[in-house]
Parts: structure tokens; sequence; C-alpha cells
């Protein structure tokens, strides 16, 4: 079988993408100067050439593998716009994004110039948003949410899933350890965060603790990071987010073993956002990143 077979007809991609962004038999046969049979046709026998399904339901939302091929797709179709001309120089895209601040600091920054290399032709705003107040940043494209996930005003998918462990600086545990076992823990200083309750850590040990009420309290995990490395107790921290504390030796861990956060990082955007292909072409590296 030659290479060019296994490459769908032009005709059927630019049918998927009109489909994707307007959501519409009908609108997208009008752009395309088409019937709607022939746009129903071509998605099928686009499905059926790379062998999976892209649309999931009758309103004609995406599914994760059409997410990802869209990505692909508007790619492609924007470097064949792309003629070879000394004067020709491609237009930048402005991508906006609202990040929580560890996850930008911890996740996204080592990670970013990847992506700038990749796609130079994409400008990124980075704002910072606040962790679990589902609130989406009025001028972001893209938000990168911390939480159950339930969130019904915009469209999601989880990106990150993180085990947590409780974490002090080496000089705490120095001066209040060693901690044979869990119940070790009583009576030591607990530090609290909204986003990471203590009784994921007494649940998950059978222990039928309350939750702490008294101590220091902080709404971003960094800061516990920052908190618990200047020896003020011991914080429930996210490995994947505590890393760089671990690495360099300013955190340490208590026990060996770490639990599921009942919470995860989600991308989230509004219905439309992915049309743009700056938004679809973050959305599927940062995916194919965090995998």
């Amino acid at each position: 079988m030659s290479v060019h077979s296994r490459i769908p007809p032009i005709q059927c991609l630019l049918t998927f993408e009109a489909l994707a962004r307007l959501r519409s038999v009908t609108q997208a046969a009008e752009e395309l100067c088409v019937t709607p049979s022939a746009v129903s046709h071509r998605v099928k026998q686009l499905e059926q050439i790379i062998g999976t399904k892209l649309f999931g339901r009758a309103d004609f939302s995406l599914t994760t593998e059409g997410i990802e091929y869209l990505a692909h797709v508007r790619e492609g179709l924007v470097s064949l716009q792309r003629f070879p001309s000394a004067s020709n120089t491609p237009g930048r895209r402005k991508l906006r994004l609202a990040v929580t601040p560890t996850f930008a600091r911890s996740v996204l920054m080592p990670r970013l110039k990847n992506f700038l290399d990749a796609y130079p032709e994409i400008d990124i705003t980075l704002q910072v948003s606040i962790p679990l107040l589902d609130v989406v940043a009025e001028d972001a494209d893209l938000t990168v949410r911390f939480g159950t996930g339930r969130y019904s005003d915009v469209e999601h998918v989880c990106l990150a899933k993180d085990d947590v462990t409780p974490l002090a600086s080496p000089a705490w545990l120095r001066e209040n350890g060693p901690f044979a076992s869990v119940e070790d823990l009583q009576g030591v200083a607990l530090l609290r965060s909204p986003l990471e309750p203590w009784r994921t850590w007494f649940a998950a040990h059978d222990l039928d603790w309350p939750e702490p009420t008294d101590g220091s309290s902080f709404n971003d995990i960094g800061l516990m990071c920052d908190a618990a490395a200047q020896g003020l107790g011991v914080g429930l921290i996210r490995t994947k987010l505590g890393a760089p504390w671990l690495e360099n030796g300013q955190l340490v861990r208590l026990f060996e073993r770490s639990v599921p956060s009942p919470h995860a990082h989600y991308l989230c955007w509004r219905t439309g956002a992915m049309e743009r292909w700056e938004c679809a072409a973050f959305a599927d590296w940062l995916k194919k990143a965090l995998a």
C-alpha cells in the first residue's frame, strides 16, 4: 500500500473541520457549497479511513480522538495555506492562558519552551487563576482548573491526576521525627489547605480523625511547600507539584506511601474556542506533554 493511499481526501478534511467548527450539517454544507448528505457522507468516509469516531453526540461535539485529530487537521490546513513566497510571512497568533500558580511554576513553565519552539507563530499571554474557584477568566482562551471536574459551564478534559503524601523540611523532620506510623502525626503541626484536605490521607489509613482546624492555612500548594520548607510544619502535598522542592532537598517524605488525590487538573474552554487553531494546538500539545 502506498503512503498516499492512507492520506484522507482533502474534501473530507475540509468538511470535518467545518462541521467541528460550525456544529451544524446545514451550515457546513452551505459554507462548502455541497448538500447536507454530502457532508454526512464525507465525515463517515473520513471516520472509516482513520478508523475512529470523531463526533460523539447529535450536537456534533467532538470525541477525545476527534479533538486531537482536529488539531492535526487544522495544523495541516494552515501549512497548506503557506505558499512558498519570500514575501509571505505567517500572521502571529495570540493565545491567552489562565493557569493555577503552582501548576504554572512546577509543570507548565519547565515545558513551555518546547511548545514555543514548535509553534513560533503563537504568542502566549499567561495569567494566574485562583485554585478551586470555578471562575473563568473573562479574557482567557484556555483555563487550567483544579478540582473535581464537574464543570457544567465549560467544556473540559482531564490533564493530570496526582498523589498526595506528607512532606516536611529535613530540619523539621530531624527535630520532630522519626515517624514510624501515620498515628505519629497526632499532635504535630499540620499545615492546612482547602486544596488538599487531610481527610484524604486519614481515610486512606482508616483513621477517623477530624479535619485539622488549627494552624496555618494556604490557598496555594506552592505557598504551602514554601511554608513546609521553612519548618512551619507538615504539608499534605501533591507529588508532581511538589517535585521541585523534593528534587532540591528542601522537602522530604515522612512516609513511603502516597494516596490518590480526589482532585485533578483540567483544561477548560468555552464552546467554540477549539475552532481556533492555536487553542487546539496548545490543548493537543499539553495533553501529550503531560501523558
